[in-house]
C-alpha cells in the first residue's frame, strides 16, 4: 500500500493508502466522523487535498480503494474501463485534471467523450478539489440527454418528478396529489409514487392507476411505483403497465446486498423493461436512486469515505443507461450530512460527479426533520442546482411529503427555478401543456380554477380506500 505524503508548516502528514488520502481530503461532514475516516484537523485536512493533488490520475487504476476480489462494484469499475476514452487525461494529476475541467477545452464534447474513461474515484478525488462554485461550472458544461415518453436533459430544460405519494396508498389521495402537480406543470421526468406497501397487488394498482391518468390524457411521461426490482420484474412477468423499473443501489457489493440487489438481478430487469418497449421516443427505462451515507449505514463501507463510495453507486447505475438517477441528498439525516451547509456540498458533488460519469443527473433536494435545515436551504439548493444544469428535481405537494415524513421542493419551487432561469419543461410535455390549455402566452403556467378544465376530473370514480 503505497503512503501519501505532504508537509505544511512544518508538520508532516502521511495518510496509508488512496482510500485513506480520498477521506482525509473530503470537506467536513458528520457520516465521515461518525465512521473515523474524517481529517482530524482542518490542517490535516489541507494537507491531505495538497497531497491528493500529486496523485496521477492513472493511480486510481493501479490501486483499488476495495480490492478487485472482494467486491463485484471494483470488479465492474476496472473491467470495464475505457482506456481510449481516457487517454487524453491518462498523464494527468488530479491537480492538474481540476485545472482543466475548469479551462475552455473541456466542452461538451469533450466532457462526453472523456466519460468513459473515468472511473468513479477520479471524479470523487479531483471534486475534493474544487469549491462549491467550480462544482457548478464545470456540470453546468456537461449533457447527458435521455428519453422513453419524453427528452431529459436537454439545454434549456429543467424537467420534474411529480411525487403524489400518500400514507396508505388510497387511490382519492393520490389523485389529488397528481392533479394538482400536473395543473402546476408538474411530471414530466417521471410521475412516481412511493409505495406504502410492496406487495404486487398494492403496486399493480397504482401501476394501473397512473397509466390509466397518462393513457386518458395522453400524456408524454412515464409512470413509476418505486418498488423493489424483484417485484417490478414479477409484475412485467404478468403484463402489469410498467413503464420505468426502479432500484435503490449503492457503491459496495455488501451495501448492495443490504438492499436486496445484485448486477445478475439488475441485469434481468434491464433485459425485461427494454423487452417491453414501451417508450415512445426513446428506450431509457431504468431509474435508479441513491444518496451519501447509505453504505456506511449497512456498514458496508470498506473504510472509504461516503462520498467516494457515493460516486462508485454511478459506475453501476451508468451500466444500465438509466432514463433518470437521483441522489436523495438529505433524506438519510444529519448523522450523515448535519445541516444545510453539508447537504448543499454534498449535492453539488453528488450531481458534478455523476453527470461526469454521463448520468443523468436529478435531485431530490431535501431534508428530514430533525436535519439543521430549512427551507431557505431548498431554495439556495435549488437555485444551484438550477444552475449548474440539473436534468431534473424531485416535487411533492407543498414541499412536505406525507408519506415519507421529510421535507422536498414544491411544485411552486420548480415554477420558480423555471421562470428565474429561463427554464422550460421537457419539449413533448411542454407541447402537451399547451394543448390541454395550461399555458399563458408568456410562456407559463395558467390558473386554474373550478371545475371547468378536462384534467379535473382525473380524480372521479377513484373511491377512498
Amino acid at each position: 500500500m503505497t503512503t501519501y505524503t505532504a508537509v505544511l508548516a512544518g508538520r508532516s502528514h502521511s495518510f496509508a493508502g488512496l482510500a485513506a488520502l480520498l477521506a482525509a481530503a473530503s470537506p467536513e461532514r458528520s457520516g465521515d466522523r461518525l465512521a473515523g475516516l474524517a481529517a482530524d484537523s482542518a490542517q490535516a485536512r489541507v494537507a491531505a487535498r495538497w497531497a491528493l493533488a500529486e496523485v496521477p490520475l492513472s493511480r486510481f487504476l493501479a490501486e483499488p480503494v476495495i480490492p478487485y476480489e472482494d467486491d463485484d462494484v471494483t470488479r465492474l469499475i476496472v473491467d470495464t474501463h475505457d482506456a481510449v476514452a481516457f487517454a487524453p487525461v491518462a498523464g494527468m494529476t488530479v491537480g492538474g485534471f481540476r485545472e482543466w475541467l475548469l479551462s475552455g477545452a473541456a466542452d461538451a464534447a469533450a466532457l462526453a467523450a472523456l466519460a468513459p474513461g473515468l472511473t468513479p474515484e477520479m471524479v470523487a478525488a479531483v471534486s475534493k478539489l474544487m469549491g462549491n462554485a467550480d462544482l457548478v461550472a464545470v456540470a453546468r458544461k456537461v449533457r447527458v440527454v435521455t428519453a422513453f415518453r419524453s427528452t431529459i436533459g436537454l439545454p434549456g430544460r429543467l424537467a420534474t418528478r411529480l411525487q403524489p405519494n400518500h400514507p396508505t396508498d388510497d387511490p382519492a389521495g393520490v389523485a389529488a396529489a397528481l392533479l394538482d402537480g400536473l395543473l402546476l406543470g408538474s411530471g414530466d421526468a417521471v410521475i412516481g409514487i412511493n409505495p406504502a406497501t410492496d406487495s404486487p397487488k398494492a403496486v399493480r394498482d397504482l401501476l394501473e392507476l397512473l397509466d390509466g391518468v397518462i393513457q386518458r390524457y395522453a400524456i408524454p411521461t412515464q409512470s413509476c411505483v418505486l418498488c423493489h426490482v424483484t417485484t417490478s420484474i414479477d409484475l412485467m412477468e404478468r403484463g402489469a403497465p410498467v413503464d420505468l423499473v426502479f432500484q435503490s443501489i449503492a457503491g459496495t457489493q455488501a451495501a448492495n446486498a443490504s438492499f436486496g440487489v445484485t448486477l445478475g438481478l439488475l441485469d434481468e430487469a434491464y433485459e425485461a423493461a427494454r423487452g417491453l418497449g414501451r417508450g415512445t421516443v426513446g428506450s431509457n427505462a431504468l431509474y435508479f436512486e441513491t444518496g451519501q451515507g447509505s453504505a456506511l449505514s449497512a456498514d458496508a463501507h470498506h473504510g472509504v469515505d461516503q462520498q467516494t463510495v457515493e460516486a462508485r453507486a454511478y459506475a453501476v447505475a451508468r451500466r444500465y443507461d438509466p432514463l433518470l438517477v437521483n441522489t436523495v441528498v438529505g433524506f438519510i439525516g444529519p448523522e450523515y450530512l448535519y445541516d444545510g451547509r453539508q447537504i448543499l456540498r454534498a449535492a453539488l458533488e453528488d450531481h458534478f460527479c455523476g453527470k461526469l460519469l454521463g448520468l443523468p443527473m436529478g435531485l431530490d433536494i431535501c431534508y428530514t426533520n430533525h436535519a439543521d435545515a430549512d427551507d431557505d436551504d431548498i431554495a439556495t439548493m435549488l437555485t444551484m442546482l438550477g444552475v449548474a444544469g440539473a436534468s431534473f428535481v424531485i416535487c411533492t405537494p407543498g414541499g412536505d411529503d406525507i408519506m415519507l415524513n421529510y421535507q422536498s421542493a414544491s411544485y411552486h419551487d420548480a415554477l420558480y427555478l423555471r421562470e428565474v432561469l429561463g427554464l422550460r419543461p421537457a419539449p413533448e410535455f411542454e407541447e402537451w401543456l399547451g394543448r390541454i390549455g395550461l399555458l399563458d402566452d408568456g410562456g407559463g403556467i395558467r390558473d386554474v380554477t373550478g371545475t371547468g378544465h378536462p384534467l379535473t376530473a382525473i380524480g372521479q370514480g377513484v373511491a377512498a380506500a
